[in-house]
């Protein structure tokens, strides 16, 4: 009987965090930060800009707002990510993924950097809880850039 109870217990436990997860506040203006100037997030996401960050990307033969919109598109047909804060017309667009199991989230905050006659983009990807994401922003945002110089 006792060992009914433990398991009741683990479950309670385990469903309440799920929902925590799930359902905690989503504060966009805490994560909708320039890209361009934030501090790098260590091992709980991942930084691309021009200069300063984990990576910066080449430059893209398109203007910024064109290339923040092709970006938009590759990001919005992801799976689980929708738009929190930000737009086009900002030049500045935060996106918010979500773990497919848990829904942990992640953030990504994208702006396009005119450069040399082009854009680059300043990308900066991060888990919302604990202090690793396990690599998980990083591989979103190349499969992201991949998919974008492929377009």
């Amino acid at each position: 009987m006792v060992l009914v109870w433990i398991i009741a217990a683990v479950m309670v436990v385990v469903v309440a965090f799920g929902a925590w997860v799930r359902l905690a506040p989503l504060d966009a203006a805490r994560f909708h930060t320039d890209p361009v100037s934030a501090e790098a997030p260590g091992d709980a996401g991942w930084l691309v800009r021009p200069e300063g960050g984990d990576a910066a990307w080449p430059r893209f033969d398109r203007d910024a707002a064109a290339l923040l919109a092709a970006f938009d598109t590759v990001a919005r047909g992801t799976p689980r990510t929708t738009a929190i804060a930000g737009s086009l017309a900002e030049g500045q667009i935060t996106y918010v993924t979500r773990s497919r199991i848990w829904g942990f989230p992640d953030y990504t905050t994208v702006r396009a950097v005119p450069v040399n006659g082009g854009a680059t983009l300043a990308i900066l990807a991060r888990a919302r809880f604990g202090k690793s994401d396990m690599g998980v922003n990083r591989a979103r945002v190349k499969a992201w850039y991949d998919a974008l110089s492929g377009s």
